[in-house]
This record gives structure tokens, sequence and C-alpha cells, in this order.
């Protein structure tokens, strides 16, 4: 067992290549199965179920195994291949993973007014991600990427790195803002569920009764407006891709991880936005949603 392990965390070449070729393969064929799994494809995360893994710690546990599982391999891989020092290339595309997967673990589920259980099929399905994708990105920034200033060079010229590093900010303010217009929503909505149980308890205090109606309130739903979600419908998918394209151009066009993370990003959450407009013209009538579309504007 310890033996296997050794060859995972950090990966051998041959165990990177294997996990590559997977990653590449085999996640695009998971993530397809949303377009038939109605729940999970509208971006619902669970059903009324016993395995229901409350939303914060779900959330958290799921999304922590990428940045740490990045961190662990480029701080022990590059020892254990005969690399000395890494460029600083390396170490700022590895830094913003960690950025990006920081806010989705620990911010994110920190500053949701909410959040509902998620099932634990999805919680697995997650982290399996998370671990496969890490352990690809990392292998390749230890040790089986670019290693050398000679090799950057030829992957990814400096004005091209620096661009890409841009459009990923631009995606990471993006989906930050678009994040933060759904919580505000959301906050409205928790006051004015707060404001009518208060006035219920009023009134029950005041009828003097032996219990009253004293149900739960009515969930409320709406089409938010701010930025993108003009447009389209899930702008903060849109953002996260944004932000991996600028990664990929950053890495290079030839780093396959990167590549293969972008295009299961896409393969993820494609059916959600897909599939979730259709539920926003169950729920609104198509009026309400005429002109949005679903994800990428004027395409989809």
């Amino acid at each position: 067992m310890s033996s296997l392990l050794e060859g995972i965390f950090p990966p051998s070449r041959e165990t990177y290549e294997i996990l590559l070729r997977s990653w590449q393969i085999g996640y695009p064929i998971i993530g397809s199965m949303q377009w038939i799994i109605k729940w999970y494809g509208m971006g619902k995360t669970s059903v009324a179920s016993p395995f229901n893994i409350p939303g914060r710690v779900a959330w958290m546990t799921m999304e922590s195994p990428g940045f740490l599982t990045l961190l662990y391999v480029m701080n022990t891989l590059p020892q254990k291949v005969g690399i000395e020092d890494l460029p600083w290339q390396n170490r700022v595309l590895g830094g913003l993973f960690v950025i990006h997967y920081s806010y989705r673990a620990i911010l994110f589920p920190l500053l949701q007014p909410s959040m509902s259980p998620i099932h634990v099929g999805v919680w697995a399905l997650a982290i399996g991600f998370q671990l496969c994708n890490a352990l690809c990105l990392s292998s390749w920034l230890s040790a089986y990427g670019p290693v050398t200033p000679e090799a950057w060079a030829s992957s990814s010229s400096l004005p091209q790195f620096i661009f890409g590093i841009g459009i990923f900010y631009l995606g990471l303010s993006s989906n930050f803002f678009h994040d933060e217009e759904l919580r505000e929503i959301r906050r409205r909505e928790q006051k004015r569920q707060e404001r009518i149980r208060a006035q219920q308890q009023q009134q029950q205090s005041s009828n003097n009764t032996n219990g009253g109606s004293g149900g739960g309130v009515e969930k409320h739903y709406q089409i938010p407006q701010a930025g993108l979600f003009r447009y389209v419908l899930y702008p903060h998918y849109l953002s996260e891709w944004i932000e991996w394209l600028g990664f990929y151009m950053a890495a290079g066009w030839g780093c396959a991880p990167a590549r293969a993370f972008l295009v299961n990003e896409v393969f993820s959450m494609l059916p959600r936005a897909v599939n979730g407009k259709k539920w926003y013209a169950e729920r609104f009538g198509e009026e309400k949603i005429r002109g949005k579309w679903a994800v990428i504007p004027g395409v989809l």
C-alpha cells in the first residue's frame, strides 16, 4: 500500500501519464451523464435522501483536496526527481490555482447566507474531479512540464504568459461579482422571511392562540439582472471558463493538463446551464427570459 501511494502522492512519470489519459478521456464521459440526470444536470446537488451531507461541510471537504494536493505535490515532487528550484512561472501558475480554490473551498461557503445539502454521490464525484485535476496539473508544474527558463521560452512567451494571467484575473473578478449578486438575492430573501416569521410570531402572541398556522415561508425565486446576468443566466459558469482559458494560455497551448481542465469544466457545467435555462422557462415563463442565453452570449 505504501509503495502504491508513493507512486501517486507525488505521482511518478508513469502514474502521471496514466492519470492524464484517464482525465482527458474519462471525465468528459462522466460529465456528459448530466444530460440524462435531471436533478444534478440542473445544478441541484441533492434530492430528498438520507445520504445528503450538510451544505457547508460537504462543499469545504469536496473543494479543498484540489489545492491541498497541488501544494503537497509541488513541495515534494521536484526534490524527488532532482529539481532544485522551479522557475517563477511554475510558482505563479500554482499560486493562481490556490487562489481560485481557496476562494471556492473556504470563502465561498462561509459567505453564503445558506447552502442546500449535497448528496454523497455528488460529493464523491467532486472529490474525484479535484484529485485527478490537481494531480495532473501539479505533476506538470512540478516536474513533467517546462522546468527551465529555456523550456518556458518555447512553451509560452512572456507576453503570452502575462496576457493569460490578465484573462485569468478578469474571469476571477467576474466570477466573484456574479457569485455576490446571487448571494445578495439570498440575503434579501432571508431578511424577507425573517420579517414574515417575526410578524407571524407577533400575530400569534396577540391572538393568544394555541399554535396557529405558523408554517414555513414559501420559497422565492428571482432572475438576477446585474452584470452579465442581463444577457446570460449562468455568467458565473462562463466566468470560470474564462479563468481557466487564461490559465491555459499562460501555461502554453501545449499544456495537456490545463487543456483537459478547461474541457472538463465545460463538460461539467454546460449540461447544468442548458437544463437550468429550461427550469427558468418553466418557472417564470418564456417571456421573462426572452433574450437571455444559457451561458455564452449569442451562442448557447
